[in-house]
């Protein structure tokens, strides 16, 4: 009987030991809403606001799939000028006509590259490269992902001095980098960030854009 006792004692006691060398940790995932700095950290709004942290971009997707680059997406704060696809029609450019990938990253590089034709978009979204991010145009599939997310970022775009993602059907269209399925040599495909639509368009023609970019972190 006293050797049950001591055993229950002892093992009381570990317990408590136990309890008593319990921590908390703090959350370090990454969530939507969370903010992408350029010193390439993504923080929580109130770490960014309490480090005075500089901005680049929000993060409006984390879901772990196959499909998905990275381990999510953030949406740069702010709206690209409005600029053409091509600088001449009848060219392949090398870029994806499936609506269903998430390929914006590849498809503009294939943009930037190419000796046929020149890409006034793809220069424009390399020109912002200035921290290094590696920002690009979306695919019509990232696109979605960032309409579906688009009313609980833009609070946060906002709050980080970025420009809103517009419910103004006037000034909703944003380029993509998913060309027309064959019709590729002409076309690419206009995404509306206020409806969801989409609208086959010259690539000659001038429109702005929101560039992305895939985190690693």
């Amino acid at each position: 009987m006293k050797h049950i006792t001591f055993l229950l004692l002892a093992f009381a006691s570990m317990l408590m030991t136990a309890c008593d060398a319990h921590q908390d940790f703090p959350d370090t995932t990454i969530k939507p809403c969370h903010i992408l700095c350029t010193d390439g950290k993504v923080v929580p709004f109130s770490q960014y606001e309490a480090e005075k942290k500089q901005a680049i971009a929000v993060v409006f997707n984390t879901q772990q799939s196959e499909d998905v680059e990275g381990t999510g997406y953030a949406v740069y704060l702010w709206d690209i000028e409005p600029v053409a696809f091509a600088d001449s029609l009848g060219c392949a450019q090398g870029t994806s006509a499936d609506l269903t990938a998430h390929d914006g990253n590849l498809n503009t590089y294939k943009m930037y590259e190419g000796k046929e034709v020149g890409s006034p978009l793809a220069n424009s979204v390399f020109a912002i490269w200035v921290y290094g991010q590696s920002a690009y145009i979306p695919s019509v599939a990232q696109m979605r992902l960032l309409y579906a997310a688009k009313d609980i970022v833009n609070p946060y775009i906002v709050k980080c001095g970025g420009d809103p993602i517009p419910d103004n059907p006037d000034d909703c269209w944003y380029w993509t980098s998913t060309e027309v399925q064959d019709q590729d040599l002409v076309k690419a495909w206009l995404y509306s960030l206020s409806s969801g639509a989409m609208q086959e368009t010259p690539k000659n023609a001038s429109h702005k854009a929101r560039a992305i970019i895939s985190l690693n972190n």
